[in-house]
């Protein structure tokens, strides 16, 4: 299947997370992207243009392409993962839009871990960058989160400019601000970040800029052609079968159905697979890749997956893994793990609580020992069995899950051993798994 892929894949596939702080217009510019391009036809938009005037909300009509619940339109917000399918000149693109709103990062977390390269959105209104940048706001988390979770190149939209009067002052200002943020403090590698300015409600410099004003000094790409230009994700396609599993449901009277992206190896149709933790064997009898029938999917595809065995929707919970019988994933509840504290006001010491985050499992943990506190650029010793952690630290600790969970080494699986640790509603930690214990 690998090699069949390598051959025939006739353009690079892409995920691609759209995030940013509440407000910042995120749904907006992405629906009105999809406009643009012809994804979404002109009768659609009408059709949300008048359904969005009679709730009063005249302003939201392309963010309703992708916000389609009644509960994400009465709110005005995003609560839930969608997605979008779209091609441009040299990519196939799946488009993944995230919640913004601090009460749904277990949502964007789900999404960002599915994606292979990001676009953050920040608004350029003045007071709202500072309320979402540089106050308690959601930018500075999901940039954190975003390069814990594996993405390495990102599109920062700077939306909203033209309430700024197009103004080159304020774009500069802000690209600063946050181009040193995700570089010092998030790990990203400057020359992976890309900066655009946008408006997601005028349209401008999303498929083609026309604003006069912005044209006298921004002379780069629009945002469909910096999504275009990007790298191709790695595929790691020679690496034993690994999809986490994210959403199910039981179809007719035997099949089970199971949603996820294949984050390593290969799958065909009437291939035998592990389900893990419960260590069920069955049998792939349906297959979908990116919503269209196929016969074979491989790392970096979408799939829905349809399982046929002595296996039950009730037995099966989000963040469940799909394995090759004969090499499983190890299932433990003790991990040792490297962790980077974030920006902590209260020091972690033995016995600290929170919730562990990979993918889509969310599963209570406690910090059970603090083994030693290291150098986090360079891994080396700086003091053994420390008394408590602090703020912008790195250290070794050991983890103690409530449960067994499906887990790799972070050396042998980028996916199943990277993780986050949140607690009140705040993202404390990230890190990596380094050994598990027999």
């Amino acid at each position: 299947v690998s090699d069949f892929f390598r051959v025939g894949c006739e353009s690079e596939c892409g995920r691609w997370s759209l995030l940013g702080h509440v407000d910042a217009g995120k749904s907006t510019l992405m629906g009105h992207l999809l406009s643009l391009i012809g994804v979404v036809d002109n009768r659609t938009i009408r059709k949300y243009e008048r359904e969005s005037q009679q709730a009063g909300k005249g302003s939201f009509a392309y963010a309703w392409v992708l916000d389609q619940t009644a509960a994400e339109r009465e709110r005005g917000v995003t609560v839930d993962v969608s997605s979008f399918n779209f091609e441009t000149e040299n990519r196939t693109v799946t488009l993944l839009d995230a919640p913004g709103h601090r009460d749904f990062v277990p949502n964007m977390i789900v999404g960002a871990a599915q994606a292979d390269c990001a676009v953050l959105v920040v608004d350029a209104t003045p007071g709202e960058f500072e309320t979402g940048f540089e106050a308690d706001g959601q930018t500075k988390e999901h940039a954190l989160l975003l390069r814990s979770l594996g993405v390495t190149q990102m599109i920062v939209a700077v939306n909203k400019l033209d309430a700024a009067f197009w103004s080159q002052a304020r774009f500069d200002e802000i690209v600063e601000k946050v181009n040193h943020f995700l570089t010092q403090v998030a790990g990203f590698s400057a020359k992976k970040l890309h900066f655009v300015p946008t408006s997601g409600l005028d349209g401008e410099n999303l498929v083609w800029r026309k604003n006069e004003t912005l044209s006298e000094w921004y002379t780069g790409e629009p945002l469909i052609r910096l999504i275009d230009a990007l790298e191709p994700p790695e595929r790691q396609l020679d690496k034993d079968l690994s999809m986490t599993i994210i959403d199910f449901w039981k179809s007719g009277t035997r099949s089970l159905m199971v949603v996820g992206k294949i984050d390593a190896g290969t799958c065909q149709m009437n291939e035998n697979v592990l389900v893990q933790p419960i260590n069920e064997i069955a049998t792939i009898k349906a297959l979908e890749v990116n919503g269209q029938n196929a016969d074979w999917a491989v790392a970096g595809d979408q799939v829905t997956i349809g399982l046929v065995g002595q296996i039950e929707a009730q037995q099966i919970a989000s963040g469940f893994i799909i394995s090759h019988p004969a090499h499983p994933a190890k299932v433990k509840e003790t991990l040792e793990a490297r962790i980077v504290i974030f920006d902590i006001e209260i020091p972690i010491i033995p016995g600290y609580q929170a919730t562990f985050h990979r993918q889509s499992v969310s599963e209570a943990v406690t910090i059970s020992k603090l083994k030693s506190i290291i150098d986090k650029n360079n891994g080396k010793l700086i003091r053994k069995r420390p008394r408590a952690l602090t703020r912008n630290t790195a250290a070794m600790v050991t983890l103690l899950l409530t449960r067994p969970i499906p887990a790799q080494p972070y050396s042998l699986s980028r996916e199943l051993g990277r993780f986050t640790l949140r607690n009140s509603g705040r993202t404390i930690a990230a890190g990596v798994i380094t050994e598990i214990p027999e």
